[in-house]
């Protein structure tokens, strides 16, 4: 039973989003439309849980070097965007993004530590160069420091939950599966 309640519970998790829109950064200040931002997109949660879970199937120092890459070239594709070089393929790339990342998670793939920041730093600059180009009328600094936050949070949250249920006896089957719908989700919305 607690197998089962785990399982839906993680499934929940890592397949809901929340039911808003971004925040006016008039109305609501520029780093609570910037923290919002990557919490009201579906992409933006599935990606960022799935680095988690990735970092804690190979653990050790992957446990903080991947997010950590992750967040710090989102950032650089952030003043990318603000800078106004033009990069190709931003949705595509993001959209890819889900897929590539829930089947790394899916097959449990294990690489260097490095290796494995460079794959997410690929998918984060488009990640982040997508919040430049979404930054409206927010401040860049607030509205940046904000989606900075919410990532590395998601990114805890992918941590604790690959942890949690890599501590029961089907753990590893339990992440794999989670990586299997992360992928899938991707699919559906690349289709959608």
């Amino acid at each position: 039973m607690k197998k089962s309640l785990a399982l839906a519970a993680a499934i929940l998790a890592v397949s809901s989003a929340p039911a808003f829109a971004h925040l006016d950064p008039a109305e609501h200040g520029s780093l609570m439309a910037g923290f919002t931002h990557p919490l009201s997109g579906l992409d933006h949660i599935l990606v960022m849980v799935a680095v988690g879970l990735w970092a804690a199937q190979i653990g050790g120092r992957a446990l903080w070097a991947v997010p950590s890459a992750f967040v710090g070239t989102m950032a650089f594709g952030f003043a990318l965007a603000l800078g106004g070089v033009s990069l190709p393929f931003v949705e595509p790339a993001i959209l890819a993004s889900i897929v590539a990342l829930g089947l790394l998670v899916a097959m449990a793939v294990r690489m260097e530590t490095a290796a494995c920041a460079a794959v997410v730093g690929i998918f984060a600059l488009f990640h982040g160069y997508a919040h430049g180009g979404e930054l409206g009328a927010a401040g860049a600094l607030p509205f940046g420091a904000g989606f900075v936050i919410a990532t590395a949070l998601l990114h805890v949250a992918g941590i604790g939950l690959g942890i949690g249920i890599g501590k029961l006896s089907a753990g590893g089957v339990l992440s794999r599966i989670l990586g299997g719908i992360t992928a899938l989700a991707g699919l559906a919305l690349i289709f959608n």
